[in-house]
């Protein structure tokens, strides 16, 4: 079920619908790392593997019909949860005005000089300023232009006009989002109760604390409230875990026809991205398929247990393994730097050629032309494409 809800179980193919793609996932989270592909473009690319990259910048900046903001980490929605969206504006406003890493620097004056420069001119990057940075540099420093306009789009004063290999342009709401959704007011409680049922029914199950990070848009408090106000609606369920223990979770009322519904995961092979939100919560995961992950991009390179840019492979419904690879654009080469197989799991011929079939898919995603086995683990490293 879990798998069938985040789309990874039905084929990957046919005709795309990006905007029912995101609707489905809720959101899909932007990472700036070009590994092989971003992370967002591979985790709809994994839905269907007729997408291509240009289709989603095309969606948020010439359609727009996506709006981009911070969920868990920075993601894009769908516009028409614009309005329900606006106590995460708030909240976010008032988080990042409150750190003090965000502590622009700059005073009225300032601020007012950068409004000014975004409305005689336009979408502006951070490229567009020169503020420097100050003092000791740190991993999250900014300059206190960039701390500035993030202060502006975590409010929602400003918002993402459109990316350029992925830098962003800062515009002001008022010239981007529709009149009409910014026009309509939605009550806090009922922003909750929207979020709550949304996180719920993706999930398809889940504790409380599940449906507060799904969002990250609510605290302990509001969800606690919502499950009193839904309790009509919420049955009791008990999950096997992949070690035979039970836990107690949340489900929508229609649990029973939901898990009729479900299609039964295929066998193909594919390639997970360490943001995808299938394995996002690494907990859950490792609960439900046995499966341990980490992310270990910040983990210092002679303290990880794996590498740092570790893709989990999934086959049908089991993670068999794990792999490292790179992408290289200017030589058109995809690297497989590091792999290591999941306990207890064969790897003989057909299952390697899945592997193989789905480097070349992945590959192309890429523009990329040949595949390379750099590491000794590799299952027949020869066999799988030194092409």
């Amino acid at each position: 079920m879990w798998l069938d809800t985040t789309g990874l179980s039905r084929a990957p193919v046919g005709a795309v619908d990006l905007m029912a793609m995101i609707r489905a996932l809720g959101f899909v989270q932007l990472d700036t790392i070009r590994n092989v592909s971003r992370a967002h473009h591979h985790i709809l690319w994994s839905r269907n593997q007729n997408y291509r990259e240009e289709m989603l910048w095309r969606t948020l900046a010439d359609e727009r019909r996506l709006f981009e903001h911070f969920t868990h980490d920075a993601s894009v929605l769908p516009m028409e949860y614009y309005p329900y969206w606006r106590r995460q504006f708030r909240r976010r406003g008032e988080m990042v005005n409150g750190h003090h890493w965000y502590k622009s620097g700059l005073n009225a004056l300032d601020l007012a000089a950068i409004r000014a420069k975004i409305r005689a001119e336009g979408p502006v990057s951070t490229h567009a300023f020169d503020s420097k940075l100050k003092g000791e540099r740190q991993m999250w420093a900014r300059p206190p232009h960039k701390k500035a306009l993030d202060q502006m789009w975590s409010a929602g004063e400003l918002t993402t006009a459109r990316r350029e290999n992925f830098v962003k342009f800062y515009d002001f709401a008022d010239r981007v989002i529709p009149a009409e959704l910014r026009a309509r007011e939605v009550a806090d409680q009922e922003q909750v109760d929207w979020l709550c049922q949304g996180a719920i029914s993706r999930l398809g199950f889940g504790s409380a604390g599940d449906i507060k990070r799904f969002w990250g848009a609510m605290d302990a408090r509001e969800v606690q409230a919502w499950t009193a106000r839904a309790k009509a609606r919420l049955c009791e369920v008990l999950v096997e875990g992949k070690d035979g223990e039970w836990q107690a979770c949340l489900a929508l009322d229609d649990i029973e026809a939901r898990l009729e519904a479900c299609a039964r995961p295929l066998t193909r092979l594919r390639i997970i991205n360490p943001f995808d939100p299938a394995i996002r919560d690494r907990a859950r995961v490792q609960r439900l398929f046995g499966f341990e992950y980490r992310n270990e991009m910040f983990v210092p390179k002679a303290k990880r247990k794996w590498g740092y840019y570790v893709y989990p492979l999934l086959e049908g419904d089991r993670f068999v393994g794990r792999l490292e690879l790179k992408g290289d654009r200017a030589k058109s080469e995809m690297r497989v730097s590091g792999f290591w197989p999941q306990a207890g799991v064969i790897w003989g011929e057909r299952r390697r050629a899945k592997l193989h079939s789905e480097l070349r898919r992945f590959a192309r995603l890429a523009s990329l032309e040949v595949i390379k086995w750099d590491c000794v683990a590799a299952p027949k490293a020869a066999e799988l494409g030194q092409q």
